[in-house]
């Protein structure tokens, strides 16, 4: 049972999440405390990862604590709550987007590599405070993370891959299943689906997420890397969609960088890496406020801001 206590007695969480960038008002940041050991290289579960496991320059733990905690202050500066994962011991629990996500007022469970259910099972305690028939369990069949979902205005965006070789690649992460389950439980909605470039070796090949090779900010910008769509014309939608002029578009050693997963706390406000030098300065011209943290080392793992978090309610 995840709920334990009479619901008189809690006080509800009520989901709000209609995009990226509304004013965020609580939020779920995982946690690097009990990371546990460097993993063995068929371990990893990307290619970043693994380049890093064979460099011997994997993250040590106490750099990656730093720099979660420099994050939960940005948060605490703009009065955000923020709950984090009951720690378990010897696993990483940092990248919390990838266990659910939110879209609207239903928190969908993510069906993950199944080595990672214990993830889940250490924010139960965020799921008592919301109503059991708004948290949503897909099937077997339906692949999902939240790295690859984006709802935005009129749209959910979604990134896939649907190729016949799927089950070869650890670092397919949504498959088919999963966007037509998005599209049934909103069909309010237009659903939007972006194969991705995957690649279980070459991390400046391998577009994890949709977050990974873009993401909307502000009120109608984003950040895109062309080649991490596989289909151009997918690619060209967005570019169309957003504005040419309203695009920032980043290079292969970028994205590798993880230049398209900022977070952001507002449609003004913009969490970011205190070495993307380039965005960060075109984000200051285009209006933006940036919070500048260090998170380099997180990123060595495949995942930057955006897979660190999940947002539960905005404005």
């Amino acid at each position: 049972m995840i709920n334990d206590r009479p619901t008189s007695a809690r006080q509800m969480l009520h989901l709000n999440i209609y995009d990226e960038v509304s004013r965020l008002r609580a939020v779920l940041l995982g946690t690097a405390q009990s990371n546990g050991p460097i993993p063995k290289p068929e371990e990893a579960y990307d290619p970043k990862s693994l380049e890093h496991i064979l460099a011997g320059t994997y993250p040590r733990e106490d750099d990656m604590i730093n720099e979660m905690e420099a994050f939960a202050a940005v948060f605490e500066k703009y009065n955000i709550k923020v709950y984090r994962p009951e720690i378990l011991t010897d696993c990483n629990q940092i990248f919390s987007r990838d266990i659910a996500f939110v879209i609207e007022d239903k928190l969908i469970k993510a069906n993950i590599l199944p080595h990672r259910e214990e993830e889940f099972e250490a924010i139960l305690h965020v799921l008592e405070d919301i109503a059991p028939e708004n948290i949503l369990y897909p099937p077997e069949e339906v692949h999902i993370e939240g790295g690859d979902v984006m709802p935005w205005k009129d749209y959910i965006f979604i990134g896939t891959y649907t190729g016949q070789d799927y089950p070869d690649y650890i670092t397919a992460r949504t498959n088919w299943e999963g966007v037509e389950y998005i599209r049934e439980m909103f069909p309010h909605k237009k659903i939007k689906s972006f194969e991705l470039r995957k690649s279980v070796r070459n991390p400046k090949e391998n577009a994890l997420h949709l977050d990974c090779c873009f993401q909307p900010i502000g009120q109608n910008k984003a950040i895109i890397h062309k080649n991490g769509f596989l289909i151009e014309e997918e690619y060209e939608w967005l570019v169309s969609h957003f504005g040419r002029e309203n695009i920032f578009e980043i290079t292969g050693e970028e994205m590798y960088q993880m230049f398209s997963n900022v977070f952001s706390i507002s449609p003004k406000v913009v969490v970011s890496e205190r070495g993307f030098t380039r965005l960060n300065n075109w984000l200051r011209a285009q209006g933006f406020t940036v919070e500048e943290i260090p998170y380099a080392e997180i990123s060595k793992q495949g995942g930057l801001l955006r897979c660190s978090t999940m947002p539960l309610v905005r404005d």
